[in-house]
């Protein structure tokens, strides 16, 4: 049986007026515990400020761990990418990769999963990504949060934030009821704007020509994958393959036999720590919004199907995967786009492409503008100038007309084709970190965030050892 289909009429119906649980009272609460809230949380802590953490799941990592979005893009500026032949590596070579651009609590959390060896260190034979495992990274989030001493609350699913007095208090549903957690300052690390909405934000969702947005993914990990055999495979037929993606006879083989019916253009495949394992990167879920449930209820059943087929595809076709299995698909399918929430700057394709530099920045980014066809197959990646990046100034993270809600990761405010630069997770981390800082400043100084000096941030933030250019 399909997914249930959304109704073709809403009608709503009231609900009994409910007691909920006042479950704590703190200067900041960070809603979302992927990179955005790891950020958030450990940069409101040590800037001295009382922080719960609060997460759908019962682990840490968003997307990285829950969606299985690895690895991590690169932190340093791009010089052209080149890719390395000889070796028939699976990730290209970003020769000459300028300026490392991302530091902070990003860099906090990297050595540390690094050490814990959940994570191969970012270089040129990486192309100066970050392949990680995300069991670790799991562990790993925990052990930073206790280091930062953050509280934190699993499986809360926030319903919606109420204002009283000076605090904005947001509601949870859990298993235990309806929970309440009071806060100075509330950061939505919710990847869709959850928060900032329900407090009444303003938003927009998709391209301006038909409010479409990029696919989703659901990825998935590959073990018994003989790298040897593949490696064969691309020496032999070496216009078969380039970086991480290619197989194109293959594809079309296995498209005629029948076999294969694949919604984007390309197979994707990225390292992972360990030797015999890949993190495959190629379903493609069309016409979903990640905030309809009934969307997606559907993108979890075509991805899944997706899967299998591509998995036999790769065992059937592909040398090197003869004996491989998969090993674990995403918890829930990832989500690219959805909600962006109007700021009080809105950062546009310009602003990347001319790498413009802000006087109330406080993050850097390099990645390209990176859009998935939301009708189709196909990509557009357009770079950045050669050893170049842009900035993110502080308004981006303040939500017009609404106080005391500040925005961190995809949800920050940006046009469709600025946010697909900016969505990636170390971008989040810098992002969540100055909300965070931006949070515990506001609280220290009796001052609403929008009120909060840009320099006061950009101050804090390179104490706490973030990378900006002023």
């Amino acid at each position: 049986m399909p997914p249930l289909e959304k109704p073709t009429e809403i009608k709503k119906i009231p609900l009994e007026p409910r007691q909920a649980i006042m479950a704590a009272q703190t200067d900041v609460l960070v809603v979302g515990g992927g990179p955005a809230g790891i950020g958030a949380a450990v940069g409101a802590a040590d800037a001295g400020a009382k922080v719960i953490l609060a997460e759908r799941y019962g682990f840490f990592g968003g997307n990285a761990t829950a969606a299985l979005v690895t690895p991590l893009m690169s932190s340093y500026t791009y010089s052209k990418p080149v890719y390395k032949r000889d070796s028939m590596s699976l990730l290209p070579i970003d020769i000459g990769a300028g300026r490392k651009i991302i530091g902070g609590v990003f860099d906090q959390f990297i050595k540390k999963l690094i050490e814990d060896g959940g994570a191969v260190p970012p270089s040129i034979e990486t192309g100066y990504v970050i392949p990680f495992d995300p069991e670790i990274m799991k562990l790993t989030a925990l052990e930073i949060l206790d280091s930062a001493k953050v509280s934190y609350l699993f499986h809360t699913y926030a319903e919606e934030v109420i204002s009283r007095n000076e605090n904005r208090e947001v509601v949870f549903a859990t298993k235990s009821g309806s929970v309440v957690i009071s806060a100075r300052v509330v950061i939505d690390c919710t990847g869709d704007g959850d928060i900032a909405v329900s407090a009444g934000a303003d938003y927009e969702i998709g391209r301006n020509e038909d409010g479409r947005v990029q696919p989703m993914t659901l990825m998935f990990r590959m073990g018994e994958f003989d790298k040897h055999g593949f490696e064969n495979y691309v020496r032999k037929n070496p216009g078969q393959w380039k970086g991480v993606y290619g197989l194109w006879d293959l594809i079309k083989e296995a498209t005629e036999a029948g076999d294969l019916e694949l919604q984007r253009e390309n197979i994707l495949f990225f390292k992972t720590p360990h030797e015999k394992e890949l993190s495959v990167n190629c379903t493609r879920i069309l016409n979903v919004l990640g905030t309809d449930v009934w969307d997606w209820s559907r993108a979890e059943y075509q991805g899944r199907k997706q899967i299998h087929q591509i998995a036999d595809f790769l065992k059937k076709y592909v040398p090197g995967f003869e004996k491989s299995y998969v090993i674990q698909s995403g918890v829930h399918t990832g989500v690219r786009e959805s909600r962006r929430i109007v700021g009080e700057y809105k950062l546009t394709t310009d602003d990347i492409l001319s790498v413009r530099k802000f006087d109330d920045m406080i993050a850097c980014g390099s990645y390209p503008i990176d859009i998935h066809n939301p009708k189709g197959s196909g990509t557009t990646l357009v770079h950045l100038p050669v050893n170049q990046w842009y900035t993110i100034p502080l308004r981006c993270l303040i939500p017009k007309k609404i106080d005391q809600v500040l925005l961190a990761g995809r949800c920050i405010s940006g046009t469709h084709e600025a946010h697909s630069s900016y969505r990636i997770m170390p971008i989040s981390f810098a992002t969540g970190h100055a909300a965070g800082v931006c949070a515990a400043l506001s609280v220290r100084a009796g001052k609403l965030t929008r009120d909060i000096p840009a320099i006061d941030v950009q101050n804090e933030l390179l104490k706490q050892g973030a990378i900006l250019d002023r």
